[in-house]
């Protein structure tokens, strides 16, 4: 255990969690070393365990499944807003967690889990951590606009990284999956349309750009020796017309 802590505070940035956290949480004593935050905190087992830690009569480990499947991931995920809500109207303690940063976190949306675990931390710490900027919308907005322009997604991958499977699994409705697929689309298309505002002259020049390339390679093609070697020949083809009878009896 000693060993997954030292690993753990040498690479806290990797967690995406801040230091404090990184070290709130190596005093837990957790079941497995968090490796990859948004996807080892999606099962909601580590949730448990870290509330377990503090209220050890009211989070039982034995009712909740260390599996990875999306079933495994709502039963613990409802049982834990069931306690959490006990807490809250019975014994008048502050544990609300998000709704959003839950479901994000069932289904490994970008930012979910961190948030989520932040507010773990808030509520069981009494503490108050102020993050940088607003909180995530739980998309991959933010590592798109690290990319250059031509390596961001296009609007069907946008709909692919966005709109994860057990998000649909989850909710079989097509209609609902359908909004939120226009709605992925939609914010597509507005950031390419500021991005032509911000740049103007770079739609211009990737159409200039490529028919300049087009032009080159037919020039190039008719210049080629295989090209100029090439020789058509033209055939004369004769048709015979058939003989026109009068049809006007004389």
């Amino acid at each position: 255990m000693a060993r997954s802590s030292i690993c753990f505070a040498e690479c806290p940035k990797k967690t995406g969690l801040p230091r404090e956290v990184v070290k709130w949480l190596q005093t837990l004593d957790l079941a497995f070393y968090p490796k990859n935050v948004r996807r080892d905190f999606s099962s909601g087992y580590l949730v448990a365990q870290i509330f377990s830690h503090y209220y050890p009569r009211d989070f039982s480990l034995h009712s909740y499944d260390r599996g990875t499947s999306l079933s495994a991931k709502q039963w613990n995920w409802s049982q834990i807003e069931r306690k959490c809500f006990f807490f809250i109207h019975c014994k008048k303690r502050n544990m609300y967690l998000k709704k959003e940063a839950i479901e994000g976190t069932i289904h490994c949306k970008p930012g979910a889990a961190e948030l989520l675990v932040l507010e773990v931390y808030t509520i069981l710490t009494n503490g108050r951590y102020v993050g940088k900027g607003p909180e995530p919308d739980f998309t991959d907005e933010e590592y798109q606009n690290l990319l250059p322009s031509l390596a961001r997604s296009t609007a069907s991958k946008a709909i692919k990284n966005n709109l994860t499977g057990t998000e649909i699994k989850a909710v079989p409705d097509i209609s609902t999956n359908q909004r939120k697929a226009e709605n992925i689309l939609r914010r597509h298309l507005e950031h390419k349309a500021a991005e032509r505002i911000l740049n103007p002259g770079r739609s211009s020049m990737i159409k200039r750009c490529t028919f300049d390339r087009c032009v080159s390679a037919v020039l190039e093609l008719w210049s080629s020796p295989t090209w100029s070697r090439a020789s058509v020949s033209f055939k004369e083809i004769k048709v015979r017309q058939p003989a026109k009878h009068s049809l006007v009896n004389y």
